[in-house]
């Protein structure tokens, strides 16, 4: 009887150890894919100017994950719960790491990455004639490429980096749902909300790593180890300035495939946490007739799904606040997402930071604040015991006064410095239009000067000139990032009093007030995100009482389904298209093709990015009003029947003494 007990226990004790394990390593597979995610959404302005493309493009490659999400969704929703669940999410971390791996592979076909500059780079070349007339030492081979530049690799590598990050949005579909619900099935009810909580730590987490580790690769040029740093003539915060993207993504695809590896040795099924084995000995007693159910259920699963699937959908299509809840998701979802797919992109182009100090930052101000508004949210919903109409009230007016807060934005305004020819005429005065032919004046006119290529120097006079050419410069001292040109016409030209008339490599500084102005965008970043984090939990709560506990599953599904159709997938894409539009100068590739942009009208660009997602959230307090409308009247409703409740019962009663 004693060695009974003492195996029962010792079972027990394996089991509750193996959904330990299970929940650790579920854990690392939270932190995988999320710090993969962030990652990913942290380097595609390398990936621009790695491969010369637009935003637009960009935008597609990030919508690319939704698709590959979207693929194999239905699939693990239904089929998932069926099979060995363990297995299923370690096949997902392979195929994740798998896609990270595609997405790398570019990097090792392209090549040395070729900086688009006007000088040449010949070693102890200390001083060179730049302004030459009649000479055409700096021109691109546009009409008649070379067959070596035939050769070179072209951007269409990038597509390995869309496919990757289809294999790798597949790879963690079955993750989330199918880790939860084996917790679920197996943890005590007590316990669950804890495992949840790890789960959700987790998802904080890997955000983080991913964005710290991204900044770190940024900081690091993209040839790593095959190049002599001190030869390169840009710095980080130079637009040309590639990282080392691929560096990280390798990192993630380890972590991803480590990740996967306890999962493959765990059972299909565990004892129930507090389950002894007489009860399962006692539950197999039966599973005869039991099967013989299932066998009959299988039978007609696939008309059980076709006869309840059209009524349920109809439920969820004749339920007002369920739709409404849906379009407001879609219209915020537009919104943020288009936001935080292009924020390190706006933060370089905005406050001219590198792209390290730019994801660095938006890691530092905004993660953290997020996570303690999920905490108080639902602290807050939990102790008070809110009803659906309260929650959609706390839900309205503190995401309405996050919005408010928002148009703070429009006032941390940093003007970038004046570019001759762009932003400004060489004379100093600014004009309201470009065209190529206005980089050309007295100055610089008769220097043969290739008008395409994007090569900037910094005049003494604080003015950014497009190439040292442009800038009419006769010669240079000095070599790599301390090369000085001197003898510059235009620099004379602009009215700037003084017999060093000079440039150095790079963009000029912005306005003094730019860091100032920094840090009140991320302060006004941190704040809002708070508010608005508050709200997400009262929010969520809206979706989930908004529908009967039958409804509940599928309701969820196609509320996800509808956020990733209708905001994941196209909102970087218009996003990255209109700011396009504001590209003032685009740079050139080897062989003479159109580059990515390198500088743009960052007043339009600020416009755009700041007001589009104004307006769609703006749009998105419509059916919130009318979701407010509908359950109070509701509400209205309800305490009218409770009220008159006790009345008909009184009525009833004096009619049966009677």
């Amino acid at each position: 009887m004693a060695e009974d007990e003492k195996q029962s226990a010792g079972d027990k004790f394996c089991c509750i150890s193996k959904l330990k394990v299970f929940l650790l390593a579920l854990s690392l597979a939270f932190v995988g894919k999320t710090m993969s995610g962030a990652y990913m959404n942290s380097l595609f302005t390398q990936l621009e100017k790695q491969f010369n493309i637009p935003a637009s493009l960009v935008g597609i490659i990030n919508g690319s994950f939704e698709i590959g999400n979207l693929l194999l969704i239905a699939f693990v929703s239904y089929f998932g719960a069926k099979l060995h669940r363990p297995r299923i999410i370690a096949l997902g971390c392979t195929v994740m790491s798998f896609g990270c791996l595609l997405i790398s592979i570019p990097h090792f076909l392209f090549g040395r990455y070729r900086i688009e500059s006007s000088i040449s780079q010949q070693e102890n070349f200390s001083v060179m004639p730049l302004c030459l007339v009649n000479q055409s030492l700096f021109s691109l081979p546009t009409e008649e490429p070379s067959r070596e530049c035939e050769k070179e690799p072209g951007s269409l590598l990038w597509i390995f980096v869309m496919v990757g990050n289809i294999v790798r949005g597949m790879g963690e579909t079955p993750i989330m749902p199918l880790g939860i619900s084996y917790l679920e099935d197996f943890a005590k009810a007590e316990n669950s909300p804890f495992y949840l909580g790890c789960l959700h730590t987790a998802t904080v987490i890997g955000p983080f790593l991913g964005l710290l580790l991204a900044s770190f690769c940024a900081e690091l040029f993209v040839d790593l180890g095959s190049v002599n740093t001190e030869n390169i003539t840009i710095t980080a915060t130079d637009a040309r300035w590639v990282g080392a993207w691929w560096l990280g993504i390798l990192i993630c695809a380890s972590l991803n495939l480590l990740a996967g590896i306890p999962f493959w040795f765990l059972p299909k099924s565990l004892l129930r946490e507090g389950e002894s084995n007489e009860s399962v000995e006692m539950s197999k007693n039966n599973v005869v007739p039991l099967q013989e159910n299932n066998k009959n259920e299988a039978k007609q699963t696939m008309y059980e799904i076709a006869k309840d699937f059209i009524p349920f959908l109809k439920a969820l299509l004749h339920n007002p606040v369920y739709m409404l809840f849906i379009c407001i998701t879609v219209l915020q979802f537009n919104a943020f997402n288009g936001m935080l797919s292009f924020m390190p992109k706006y933060v370089e182009q905005q406050f001219g930071k590198s792209a390290s100090d730019a994801i660095f930052l938006i890691g530092v101000y905004g993660l953290p604040v997020i996570c303690v508004g999920y905490f108080f949210g639902g602290l807050f919903m939990k102790k008070f015991k809110i009803n659906i109409y309260q929650a959609a009230k706390i839900a309205f007016w503190v995401s309405l006064l996050e919005y408010l807060l928002y148009f703070g934005a429009y006032w941390t305004i940093c003007d970038t410095s004046p570019v001759a020819g762009l932003t400004i005429s060489y004379e100093g005065i600014e004009q309201v239009s470009y065209t190529e032919s206005t980089l050309l004046a007295g100055c610089n006119r008769d220097c043969d000067c290739p008008l395409k290529i994007w090569d900037p120097v910094c005049g003494n006079n604080g003015i950014t000139y497009v190439s040292p050419c442009l800038a009419g410069c006769k010669s240079s001292r000095g070599t790599g990032k301390s090369m000085v040109f001197e003898n510059c016409a235009c620099v004379a030209a602009s009215g700037f009093s003084s017999q060093n008339i000079s440039a150095t490599l790079g963009q000029c500084d912005g306005e003094e007030n730019c860091e100032k102005m920094l840090h009140y965008f991320l302060i006004l970043s941190l704040v809002c995100s708070f508010i608005f984090s508050l709200a997400a939990m009262p929010g969520y709560m809206v979706l989930i009482r908004s529908l009967t506990p039958e409804e509940k599953s599928f309701g969820v599904g196609i509320h996800g389904l509808a956020s990733r159709v209708f905001a994941g997938i196209p909102s970087p894409i218009y996003f990255g298209a209109l700011i396009d539009t504001t590209c003032l100068k685009w740079g050139t590739m080897t062989c003479g093709g159109e580059g990515a942009c390198r500088i743009y009208d960052i007043v339009t660009y600020r416009w755009l990015y700041v007001g589009l997602p104004a307006i769609l959230r703006g749009v998105s307090y419509i059916p919130s009003a009318v979701i407010l409308l509908i359950l109070k009247k509701k509400l209205k409703t309800e305490n009218q029947v409770l009220v008159n409740a006790p009345v008909e019962m009184q009525d009833k009663e004096q009619e049966a003494l009677e």
